[in-house]
């Protein structure tokens, strides 16, 4: 991803820095290694401090071999040497990847009952922790409640990712690759010191729409789509991080996708097109920033039934003599093109509002994805678009994101992918440097 590496290449100009990598006890220790594989490959120099559970999943000798390195277990292994004390003064940077749902805990609640309990408690360089856990371990209030602790003592917790977990569960908690726990974790590294360098969206409002709208056929019935919302929740999330006050309009989101977002971030319910275009606007009208990543139905019924529309033709009798022989039409009226409007007719009227917009495509024979995307920018006339190809494990869903960023020129300007909260990271800088 553009932005992970732009951030490791800065981090590590500013020089080799000491990192202490700590490990405890998740089966996702054995994603530890490749962290500190890339931190030494980035100049870096590596101590590592594994928990007595983190040795029941990965071997010292392992953690050893990459690291060129001992390995510190126990407080009580060279009690002369206070090694906590020395290993916490040594740090410039401590890296707990992974820290299980009790790493967590311990460090909330201050204590100091191993070697990398007492090195956090000690030290004074900045502290990352990159949870891996189940779902209902992550979702849990205590874990909750820890994290939010963490947060604002200062600490930097990376969210965790989504998708399979041990066994046949899949959800929020795994741990991300290596590749974004070393990125976010050199970016604190470089930011220390330069708070304003964490917040580049800080004093913004940013505007996302996000989810599927749904436009009734009937009481029961209605035209949807297949987008659970999880892309706009990210970019919502990742705002709010960057320091940006944040309005959500969601559309048809599940409360499970939701819990991702801050607290102070606000939420606008609006299910329909007509209902988020009119949202969106209001929420607008301060917007230095709106992302439009909802899929907005392009069309509605022009009727909507006040009943259930029936199968039957004849007052519901289900007897085959009397169904109804003919196919049920329904007449479709197009919706307004709400991205389109953002960028013709403009809510705010003082000062200028960036608008991102998402172009779901799959490609046909009149054109491959990018094409269509491109037209579609120069169509819409949005400062950013971001196009994505859906189907095949991609796109909607609890599923990688890949996205190709235009600009209204239909000219590509970033590409990202990996984790929907990697993609919205990619896509805020971007929008951070043009504010800018």
């Amino acid at each position: 991803m553009a932005s992970s590496v732009r951030d490791e290449r800065a981090a590590a100009r500013s020089g080799p820095r000491r990192v202490v990598v700590g490990v405890s006890g998740s089966i996702a220790a054995y994603k530890a290694p490749g962290v500190i594989r890339l931190l030494r490959q980035a100049g870096h120099e590596v101590k590592v401090v594994a928990t007595q559970a983190a040795l029941r999943f990965i071997g010292a000798p392992a953690l050893a071999a990459v690291s060129g390195g001992p390995v510190g277990t126990g407080v009580f292994d060279d009690p002369a040497a206070v090694e906590h004390v020395a290993t916490g003064e040594w740090a410039e940077l401590v890296l707990v990847a992974p820290a299980s749902a009790d790493l967590l805990a311990r460090v909330a609640a201050g204590r100091a009952d191993d070697l990398l309990t007492a090195t956090i408690l000690t030290t004074s360089a900045p502290v990352v922790l990159a949870p891996a856990m189940h779902t209902q371990m992550w979702l849990n209030p205590a874990t909750v409640e820890n994290v939010a602790t963490l947060r604002r003592r200062g600490l930097t917790v990376i969210d965790p990712d989504s998708g399979r977990l041990t066994g046949a569960d899949s959800g929020p908690g795994r741990l991300p690759e290596p590749e974004r726990v070393v990125a976010e974790a050199l970016a604190v590294l470089g930011r220390t010191g330069d708070p304003s360098a964490s917040q580049p969206l800080a004093g913004r409002h940013v505007v996302v729409s996000a989810g599927g709208t749904r436009e009734p056929i009937d009481p029961v019935r209605y035209l949807g789509n297949r987008s659970s919302g999880r892309q706009g929740v990210a970019i919502a999330a990742q705002a709010a991080r960057l320091g940006a006050r944040v309005t959500l309009v969601a559309a048809n989101i599940e409360a499970e996708v939701l819990r991702d977002l801050p607290a102070q971030a606000e939420v606008v319910q609006a299910p329909t097109a007509l209902e988020l275009r009119e949202a969106v606007r209001r929420a607008g009208r301060d917007a230095d920033v709106v992302v439009m990543a909802a899929a907005v139905a392009d069309y509605r019924p022009a009727q909507v039934a006040g009943t259930k529309i029936k199968k039957h033709a004849l007052d519901g009798q289900a007897d085959a003599s009397h169904r109804a022989t003919d196919a049920l039409s329904i007449r479709l009226v197009e919706n307004p093109d709400v991205l389109a409007e953002l960028v013709s007719d403009p809510p705010r009227r003082q000062g200028r509002t960036l608008v991102v917009g998402f172009a779901a495509e799959t490609g046909d024979e009149d054109g491959d994805v990018l094409a269509h995307g491109a037209a579609k920018a120069r169509r819409k006339g949005a400062d950013l678009l971001a196009v994505n190809a859906v189907g095949e494990g991609t796109g909607f869903g609890d599923v990688p994101n890949r996205v190709v960023v235009l600009d209204r020129e239909g000219n590509e300007v970033a590409r990202a992918s990996g984790s929907k909260a990697q993609v919205a990271r990619a896509l805020l800088d971007l929008v951070a440097q043009r504010l800018a």
